[in-house]
């Protein structure tokens, strides 16, 4: 057993047992160098001592100290003592031999120390994390130095070394040195060195080369060197983002992995709503919220201003991570906000806030959809005769990897109204930037285009005179390719990204590329286009931009940690200020209002909804004599004149009882076929309006909310525009009336006697109205001019006198025909001109006409009350010139076909009409339903306004706080 500095080496075993760190074990010294091997078989060979008691069951170990250094006493004896005495010539050979051993000893003990001192190094290292990944932190020139370092010839000339120190005259400290050969052979055998490490090994050929290493330093000038350090840098920064990039796509993958299966319900438990979504939800209500209290609406969001084509809807774009707004050259795209709530999610799709349908931002199909869609919102919003709008249009987009946050695109900013927009076009959009950038937890994300002069810019100064101290200002500059390529003096752009040349102020700066212009550009060829321009450009590699200035993911990642921290700080704040506003609100409610619930508009809608439905389902339940007795008295109403002008009248002046009968008919067949049945419909339809508005106004008397009426009158005329009569009911409205038209038998007295009565109520109705026009035709008579102070008009007066004079012809020919001859009106006129009286001839028939109808009627009153006992020669076809009732009969056939008819329309409408009513009712509440701006027009007022107000207020502070709360568990 050999002990060597901290090990024993076992001479019978070959092997090798050391105490490390207080753990026994052991090696073979087939292992070992080969120098200490023949230390090891030396001894072995000359040894003839027992083997320790290791190799035994006891495991006991024995030291090289123990060893006897003397011969034991001879035994007594002759041979014993020729032995001892050949033994004791030989102790001087033994002792040299002894202490020629030594030497191997000692270089065994610094073999063994080394030995032991790197297997101690390699446990603790291995001990430590993998380090690995972290190679960019040392240049690479230093990797470069120590690769040009041999370390396996270092390591095989170690143990010559350790010959070396046999030959000092003086034995120094071999455990000392040994560690010092370990501690340098660690050095040189480690797979990522430190900073300390490195430096020692790259210091130890400068000590041994002092002139040499002069004479290379010397070469280099500080200006090489400084360039040299700074392409190394740049460099190890791209090996940083390169590799912060593939850790990005890592964790973006296995994110994507976990909400897959969030979705498919593996964990078997409910996703909550992210916490993105939870402030984007209270940003739209926020939206069109309009309150009375000063309330307003002071939450963070980020604001993305620029000039016109500047880049700004680019700039989102690659934040988005993908193309989803429409493009342009040159003109105005922009012509509308619009909000991009940004969050993570399973896969890369995109929602607007009013539609159920996902786009598929990896389609490009879907994404070409997408920007349809836009622009189509955008032209929709606007208005005619203007050319943007403050209407804001809501998407969210989701994705692997994409930052949290809420963006607002602005139309960009220009300086000059070309043709084709709106006069206010420039003065809108300043109105609209500043209503965003007013708001002072807004973060201003500042695009200025890189590729013209800064001198141009417009938005610079519109986000100073917002934010003068840049405290919630990000300025971008975009195109610093074409800049770079541009500009004769590249330090321009280091001021502009240094806050130098603008006036205005900013919490960051940034300098991105967003592609080479192309419009078919992706995403990614983009990202990698701006990633190679950047390690390759000077304005890097001469320190004119750092490192954490440039890319557009840099920018992401600056805007979303700005815009957290601004809602952390402001969130609460905002949820203090509408809790007020709700306890003002509600105040105003119970002083006003007290016995009154608080039904905002979609509730009110509600309400009156199911009143006009209640007031439609009354028709229902209208009476079916009640239906008919309306129906018959209108359609007669309806009818009258052109029976009475075009049928009765020109059959009854015929005087011959065939001939009227036959006139009758004719005229009877054609009415039913053209007319009659139109008119019958029209006075159903009408009937149907007027039973509805009655039972509408009914309802509107028994303590109905006058807040409906509105709305009601509104849903009525909508209904009733739309209605439309079954067309087939026609023609068989048609059959029944010619039908009923078609009978004459009147089978009863009471028949008789209802015919007469309606015939006699017609006529006297029709006297009553000549009269009347006769009485306007002549003026006053001689008791109204006493009376009542009234006088003739002097048309009056000719009228009056050519009345007289007709008057006269009349009595003389009582059985005068309806029209008068030309002689006729020739003598009347030359009486009245011998009168003094001037008159047109056409003045003298027109007179004529009304006084020969007064003339007539009289007659036919005169013969109705003859027929009433006509009856019983109507029934025996007796044939009496005076009791020929045939205008009787017609007026029974109209009353039977009136009758008739109500029946039907009554039928018709009780049973189909009515039903279809309601249907296009139901119909008409829907669709207002859906059109709230249609709401807002018809349900108005102070109440209704104030509980909208209290709705939206209330819903805004229990979304805040139950945001807040998950922000809370978020930290």
């Amino acid at each position: 057993m050999l002990r060597v500095g901290r090990a024993v080496a076992c001479v019978a075993c070959n092997n090798l047992v050391s105490k490390n760190m207080g753990v026994r074990f052991r090696m073979p010294l087939q292992k070992l160098h080969p120098l200490s091997r023949a230390i090891h078989h030396r001894y072995n060979a000359s040894a003839n001592a027992q083997r320790p008691p290791h190799c035994s069951a006891a495991r006991h170990f024995t030291s090289m100290s123990r060893l006897p250094m003397r011969s034991p006493k001879p035994p007594p004896g002759g041979h014993g003592g020729w032995r001892y005495q050949q033994h004791r010539n030989f102790w001087m050979l033994r002792l040299a031999s002894r202490l020629l051993k030594l030497r191997y000893i000692v270089l065994g003990s610094a073999v063994g120390g080394g030995y032991t001192a790197k297997k101690t190094y390699e446990e603790w290292k291995d001990m430590l994390p993998d380090m690995s990944a972290y190679n960019w932190v040392i240049p690479d020139f230093v990797w470069e130095l120590s690769d040009q370092i041999d370390l396996d010839k270092l390591t095989k000339i170690l143990p010559e070394l350790e010959e070396i120190a046999k030959l000092l005259p003086e034995l120094p400290d071999f455990d000392k040195i040994g560690e010092n050969f370990t501690f340098l052979k660690s050095i040189l055998s480690t797979e990522a060195p430190g900073d300390t490490p490195v430096k020692a090994a790259t210091e130890a050929p400068v000590t041994a080369t002092p002139e040499a290493s002069d004479k290379q330093f010397k070469k280099s000038s500080d200006k090489e060197k400084v360039d040299q350090l700074q392409e190394e840098l740049l460099r190890t920064q791209m090996k940083y983002q390169r590799m912060l990039e593939r850790l990005e796509k890592e964790n973006k993958d296995l994110r994507k992995v976990v909400l897959q299966k969030d979705e498919k319900g593996i964990h078997q438990r409910k996703i909550k709503k992210s916490l993105i979504d939870m402030y984007s939800e209270v940003l739209d209500i926020l939206s069109d919220f309009d309150s009375n209290y000063n309330t307003q609406d002071h939450l963070p969001r980020v604001v993305v201003v620029g000039d016109q084509s500047a880049g700004k809807t680019s700039v989102l774009e690659m934040i988005a991570q993908a193309r989803i707004f429409p493009r342009g050259s040159g003109e105005m795209m922009t012509r509308s906000p619009v909000k991009v709530t940004l969050s993570e999610g399973p896969h890369h799709v995109a929602m607007f806030k009013d539609s159920s349908r996902e786009f598929d931002l990896g389609k490009e199909e879907d994404l070409a959809a997408l920007r349809h869609e836009i622009e189509l919102r955008m032209r929709k919003s606007v208005k005619e005769g203007q050319t943007v709008s403050p209407e804001t249009i809501s998407l969210s987009v989701k994705g692997p990897g994409i930052q949290r946050m809420v963006l607002v695109d602005l139309p960009g900013v220009i300086s000059t109204v070309t043709a084709g927009m709106a006069a206010d076009t420039k003065e809108t959009i300043f109105s609209i930037s500043k209503n965003y950038m007013q708001n002072p937890n807004a973060i201003i994300l500042c695009i200025q285009d890189g590729s013209v002069d800064a001198e141009r810019s417009i938005v610079t100064d519109l986000v100073s005179q917002m934010d003068p101290q840049g405290k919630r200002t990000i300025f971008v500059l975009t195109k610093v390719d074409l800049a770079e390529k541009n500009l004769a003096s590249p330090n321009r752009i280091q001021q502009i990204v240094e806050g130098k040349l603008f006036p205005m102020k900013a919490l960051g700066y940034f300098a991105v590329v967003t592609g080479k212009g192309s419009a078919g550009e992706s995403i990614d060829s983009i990202k990698d286009y701006e990633e190679d321009f950047f390690q390759n450009s000077r304005l890097l590699r001469d320190g004119m931009l750092k490192a954490h200035q440039v890319t557009t993911k840099n920018l992401s990642l600056a805007v979303s940690d700005c815009f957290w921290k601004m809602v952390r700080e402001s969130v609460e704040q905002q949820a203090d200020a509408f809790k007020a506003s709700r306890f003002n609100l509600e105040t105003e409610w119970k002083n006003n209002y007290p016995r009154l619930r608080e039904l905002d508009r979609n509730e009110l809608f509600e309400k009156a909804k199911n009143e006009i439905l209640d007031e439609v389902i009354s028709l229902s339940q209208v009476t079916p004599k009640h239906w008919e007795a309306i129906l018959q008295k209108k359609l007669w109403e309806r009818v009258s004149t052109h029976v009475i002008e075009n049928i009765y009248l020109p059959a009854a002046q015929t005087m011959n009882s065939g001939t009227f009968n036959t006139t009758v008919d004719i005229k009877l067949k054609q009415w039913t076929d053209k007319q009659l049945p139109h008119k019958a419909l029209e006075v159903a339809w009408e009937t149907l309006q007027e039973e509805f508005a009655r039972f509408m106004a009914e309802y509107k008397g028994k303590d109905q909310d006058d807040i409906f009426d509105k709305l009601k009158e509104a849903v009525k005329d909508e209904s009733i525009k739309r209605h439309k009569w079954n067309e087939r009911a026609m023609d068989s409205l048609r059959v029944i009336q010619h039908n009923a038209l078609e009978d004459r038998s009147i089978t009863d007295k009471p028949q008789w006697d209802a015919a007469i009565q309606f015939m006699e109520e017609t006529l006297q109705a029709r006297l009553k109205d000549t009269d009347s026009v006769i009485n306007d035709m002549v003026g006053p008579d001689w008791k109204q001019r006493w009376m009542s102070w009234k006088n003739r008009s002097p048309e009056q007066h000719t009228r009056n006198e050519t009345r007289n004079e007709l008057e006269r012809l009349l009595k003389l020919h009582e059985d005068h025909t309806a029209y008068l001859a030309n002689d006729e009106v020739t003598t009347v006129r030359k009486n009245l001109e011998g009168r003094g009286v001037e008159v047109d001839p056409a003045l003298i028939k027109d007179t004529w006409h009304q006084l020969y109808r007064r003339h007539f009627l009289q007659k036919a009153l005169q013969h109705c009350n003859l027929c009433r006992r006509g009856f019983y020669y109507y029934q025996r076809h007796f044939v009496d010139s005076e009791l020929e009732c045939n205008d009787v009969v017609l007026f029974w056939r109209i009353q039977r076909m009136l009758l008739i008819t109500a029946n039907t329309l009554r039928q018709q409408l009780t049973n189909t009409e009515v039903r279809r009513l309601e249907k296009n009712v139901k119909e008409v509440l829907e669709d207002f339903g859906e059109d709230n701006e249609r709401k807002v027009h018809l349900i108005t007022g102070r109440r209704v306004q104030l509980a909208e107000d209290l709705k939206k207020v209330r819903e805004i502070q229990e979304k805040l706080e139950a945001f807040i709360e998950a922000l809370h568990k978020e930290k």
